[in-house]
C-alpha cells in the first residue's frame, strides 16, 4: 500500500508543479535573470548528473573505467572533434580498461 500512497504523492506533485509553470505571468518569464537561468539549469543538471553517476559509487568516490572515458571524451570535445568521435573514443577507451582490469 505504501507503494501507491507514493505513485499518489508524486501524481499530485508533478500536477501542481505543472500548474504553478502554468499559472506564472509572461512578463515574470521574460526578464533577462530568468531567461539565462533557464538556458543553463538543464546544463548544469545534466553535468551534475554525469558527475554522479560517473564519480560515485554509494557514497564513495571511486575512479574506474567510467572516468577514464570521460576524461577521454573531455579531451576530443577540447579538439573539436564531431559528437560522434566523441563518443565514440568514449566507448572504446571505457570498454578497453573494463576488459583489461576485469
Amino acid at each position: 500500500m505504501n507503494v501507491w500512497i507514493a505513485i499518489g504523492a508524486t501524481f499530485v506533485s508533478c500536477y501542481l508543479v505543472k500548474l504553478a509553470g502554468l499559472l506564472v505571468p509572461a512578463g515574470v518569464l521574460e526578464r533577462p535573470l530568468v531567461r539565462r537561468m533557464a538556458a543553463l539549469l538543464p546544463v548544469a543538471l545534466l553535468a551534475a548528473l554525469t558527475a554522479q553517476q560517473t564519480f560515485a559509487e554509494g557514497r564513495t568516490l571511486v575512479l574506474d573505467a567510467k572516468a577514464a572515458g570521460l576524461a577521454t571524451a573531455a579531451l576530443a570535445l577540447l579538439l573539436r572533434a564531431p559528437f560522434l568521435v566523441v563518443i565514440a573514443t568514449a566507448v572504446v577507451v571505457t570498454a578497453g580498461l573494463r576488459a583489461l582490469t576485469g
